[in-house]
């Protein structure tokens, strides 16, 4: 991952709020000029909420494509998936929303009953980490004895989980409920006849589980691989033995599907909004873009040549270009 690119860079960008946009070009429908890539008069503001960690992402996409167009402001902002959802895009405020898991069938009704209907793209793919202090001797963990920790009344000492691990409470350090990387980890690790733990310290800054890890020598919390791929020195990343032996989280692991906590990300735009030029054709180039190594930078899989071919057959489909 190049420096420029790191989550350093990305967390002091991370509401961009650019100046002199003329005012939104409104299109009847997105006919021919929808699709082309109009230098002059396209114009307007594109707002997009959600995921923490589709954020660097869709930051990245939204820098460089007002590089292209400097009359078009697109702000970004990490609200956690659920949150994007519920408070901005299905009562209609936000035109896209970024999310660590699918959209949920609640959430469909919710934006349907504001008349919004959700596009889903799958744009990447993430290697979901679990980290520990950096001088933590544990390198490899179960998802069974990581569910025994991060479930409801689940062991909160690490000899409780194993009488080989330090008799030492674990402070932990994890997403808020509005994340989907929480409703990600809660269905597929903690399960599902038991509840993530309300014992962690929850936050939608994945910056901040980080520190936390790094200042707590018995600590433990998990976010999406881009960033501990920019933290490597701050926290140490746990294999995860999912049957197969202890594996760990990589880009090419999760592309495999060796590593257990690989997971699909997503972009949502609202259809009506896939109306408007500006945002048609951000998508257009946000789809282009997340088969090219500005995903891998960042931290996470790009989507294949024929994922993306797939994505820009239905964005014209669903803009009716």
């Amino acid at each position: 991952m190049t420096q420029d690119r790191s989550l350093d860079g990305v967390s002091r960008r991370k509401f961009l709020v650019g100046a002199g946009a003329a005012g939104a070009v409104a299109l009847a429908g997105c006919q021919e000029g929808a699709s082309t890539d109009t230098e002059e008069g396209l114009s307007g503001d594109i707002i997009v909420k959600g995921s923490s960690t589709v954020f660097p992402v869709s930051d990245q996409m939204a820098q460089d494509f007002m590089a292209e167009h400097d009359k078009v402001n697109v702000t970004v902002d990490s609200t956690g998936s659920g949150g994007g959802f519920e408070n901005h895009f299905c009562p209609g405020e936000a035109d896209l929303n970024g999310a660590s898991r699918p959209i949920k069938d609640s959430e469909i009704e919710q934006c349907s009953s504001n008349d919004v209907e959700p596009v889903e793209f799958r744009i990447a793919g993430d290697a979901l980490t679990m980290a520990v202090n950096n001088d933590n001797d544990i390198d490899c963990v179960t998802p069974d004895e990581m569910s025994q920790i991060w479930r409801e009344g689940g062991a909160e000492r690490w000899s409780e989980v194993n009488s080989d691990w330090p008799d030492e409470e674990i402070p932990l350090f994890g997403p808020a409920e509005t994340s989907g990387t929480y409703d990600w980890f809660n269905e597929n690790i903690v399960g599902s006849n038991t509840q993530h733990t309300a014992r962690h310290q929850p936050t939608e800054e994945d910056e901040t589980i980080v520190q936390g890890i790094r200042d707590n020598e018995f600590a433990m919390g998990y976010f999406g691989y881009a960033y501990y791929n920019s933290n490597t020195d701050a926290v140490k990343a746990l294999e995860v033995d999912g049957g197969s032996g202890c594996t760990a989280p990589s880009l090419a692991n999760a592309k495999d599907g060796s590593y257990p906590m690989a997971r699909p990300l997503f972009i949502y735009p609202a259809k009506s909004a896939l109306e408007r030029e500006e945002v048609y054709e951000f998508m257009k180039f946000y789809l282009t873009q997340a088969e090219t190594d500005i995903v891998e930078e960042i931290g996470y899989v790009p989507s294949s040549a024929d994922l993306r071919d797939d994505n820009l057959s239905k964005l014209d489909q669903e803009a009716n270009v």
